[in-house]
Formats: C-alpha cells, structure tokens, sequence
C-alpha cells in the first residue's frame, strides 16, 4: 500500500500548492474529511475553511480555500477552488479589518471569507 499521495492545490487563477503528502484535511459540503493514501475515490464539493496538507517530509501546509472541489482517485488527491491561499500569504492585519468591515456592512459571504483566512493563519 502506498505511504504517500500526490496533492494538487489549484485555485482559478493559479496552481497554488503540489506535492507528496500523508494527510489532507478539508471541508466538504458533507463535512470535514481526512484523505490519506489508499483513500477510497471520491468527489466532493469544498466548502469554505482551511485545508491541512501533512507533507511527506513532516511539514504542514495550511491553505484558505473559498469553494471548489475535491478529486480523489489512484492515490491523486485535486483540490480545485474558487480562491484559495496558502497561509504565509495572508495578511493578518488585512484580514482583521477585511473581518470588520464585512461586520459592518453586514455582508455574510464577505465575512465569511475573511474568517476562513483567519483561521488558516491562526492554525499555521
């Protein structure tokens, strides 16, 4: 059985992540999952939240993702979203007054966004 998967994590406007990994955790419409090597196949809609890569080599990579989808099949593992960054790319303080004004405004989605980015830097 393999010990490894390869992970592609690409966003619209860019592939943002590729590699070996042992573990990939990410949310679904369904719910969290976890996908390791020899993971059934699967396809899924991603929901907005963080996703954790644990990389082959003991790293972790942890990555806002805004919508999308999820692929799993022959130990390849496509997570293909709407918007997604890596967490070392978020802007903190940023993504603070992003949080705020979305408060303000009232705007859900917006909110929502800034929390996800939040979260994945809060998890680095």
């Amino acid at each position: 059985m393999a010990t490894e998967l390869h992970v592609e994590l690409v966003a619209a406007d860019r592939n943002v992540w590729s590699g070996e990994a042992t573990l990939v955790v990410a949310r679904t419409a369904s719910g969290d999952i976890g996908v390791m090597p020899g993971h059934q196949p699967l396809l899924g809609v991603l929901e907005s939240g963080p996703v954790t890569i644990r990389t082959s080599d003991g790293g972790t990579v942890i990555a806002a993702v805004h919508g999308g989808f999820i692929s799993f099949a022959d130990n390849k593992l496509s997570l293909l979203a709407e918007i997604a960054e890596l967490s070392d790319e978020i802007d903190v303080q940023r993504a603070e007054r992003a949080l705020e004004r979305a408060k303000s405004d009232a705007d859900a989605s917006a909110e929502r966004r800034a929390d996800v980015r939040l979260r994945a830097v809060s998890t680095r």
